[in-house]
């Protein structure tokens, strides 16, 4: 065989060659191959996460976006934690990237970017699929099969909790549907137990309410310091007056702890102190609700105390926020407004 006609055939068995290898290539990875665009789309979208994210947690907000007037972005809860911070250190509140005084009144929201995270895909964190963030929560506690839900019976004590989809056939095998009557109604006097505390409160407020004497201010608490406690914050009301005698509300933040600024977890307790001489004792009831001057949010309780000659302050009472979030949105204002409603037993 010439040299001509070997390598002729070389030629030939090659092409022979590849044509197969391009009939054995599998369908998957063609598709891989000629959609470079699903990919860029991806990488796009990481893109866009880190840099609308949160300058102080890192994270996409999920809610309001703030900006200080250099651009620089905090979601909701990152922004009033910085207020709260700075109000606890008496120090002026500033942006964590380029230290710029940031207030309510100087800080802005982004509606754009609070509109384009709200478009950005998220993964639910059950199934793992992805959504916009505008529908993932209607997904995760609506929609999705892998949510976890809980047993129909977890009334009278079911600890079982799984996939949605799996709930049905567990409900059928459940061993509580066989429970005897005594063993269920222990799991139902605890449940008991909290609904009679809340119709107490109901009844305790209705009782209130038949009394002859009642009235309501709307207070209006701002922040002061000693130079005792540099590192507590306390609040104070002006004077108002109630059944004709003058009364003052004072707060603490964190009064257990030696220095708030130093744990995350924040509570506030209150007192009211009478202002005015009396010469008979005075049985008063208190209770502190959202009013029509702000927007918060409190779980009513009722208080009592009975004002002597030598007693004109109550004891610091919790004052009934829901958790440590509430009370950093009230520390990243610079008032705190509620509506006392008082009540005067009849001598």
């Amino acid at each position: 065989m010439s040299e001509f006609e070997a390598t002729t055939s070389n030629a030939e068995s090659t092409n022979v060659d590849n044509e197969k290898v391009e009939e054995m290539e599998p369908e998957a990875k063609r598709r891989k191959t000629t959609t470079p665009s699903e990919d860029k789309k991806y990488k796009l979208e990481e893109r866009l996460g880190g840099i609308l994210c949160c300058a102080v947690c890192l994270d996409l907000p999920k809610a309001a976006v703030y900006q200080c007037s250099n651009g620089h972005l905090m979601c909701a809860g990152c922004f009033t934690h910085v207020l709260a911070d700075a109000r606890l250190r008496d120090e002026t509140s500033t942006c964590p990237t380029c230290r710029v005084e940031i207030s309510k009144t100087t800080a802005t929201r982004n509606l754009a970017v609070e509109n384009a995270v709200s478009e950005l895909p998220s993964e639910c964190q059950f199934c793992n699929k992805q959504f916009p963030r505008n529908s993932l929560e209607r997904h995760e506690e609506e929609e999705c099969e892998e949510r976890i839900s809980g047993c129909k019976y977890h009334r009278i004590g079911c600890p079982w909790r799984g996939p949605n989809h799996e709930r049905a056939q567990h409900e059928q095998e459940c061993g509580h549907r066989h429970k005897t009557g005594a063993e269920i109604m222990e799991v139902l006097d605890v449940l008991d137990q909290k609904v009679i505390e809340e119709r107490r409160l109901y009844k305790t407020v209705f009782e209130l309410l038949g009394y002859d004497r009642i009235t309501f201010n709307d207070i209006q608490l701002k922040p002061y310091r000693t130079d005792d406690f540099v590192h507590r914050l306390f609040y104070e009301s002006s004077r108002f007056s109630a059944f004709n005698y003058q009364w003052v509300v004072k707060a603490k933040i964190s009064d257990s702890q030696k220095d708030p600024t130093q744990s995350s977890e924040r509570d506030m307790t209150y007192q009211i102190l009478l202002k005015s001489r009396i010469s008979t004792p005075m049985n008063l009831s208190y209770i502190a609700v959202c009013g029509p001057g702000g927007d918060i949010k409190v779980n009513p309780r009722v208080y009592k105390f009975d004002f002597t000659e030598k007693e004109c302050e109550t004891t610091y009472e919790p004052f009934p926020l829901p958790d440590t979030a509430e009370c950093n949105r009230l520390l990243a204002s610079k008032t705190i407004n509620f509506r006392l409603i008082m009540f005067l037993a009849s001598k």
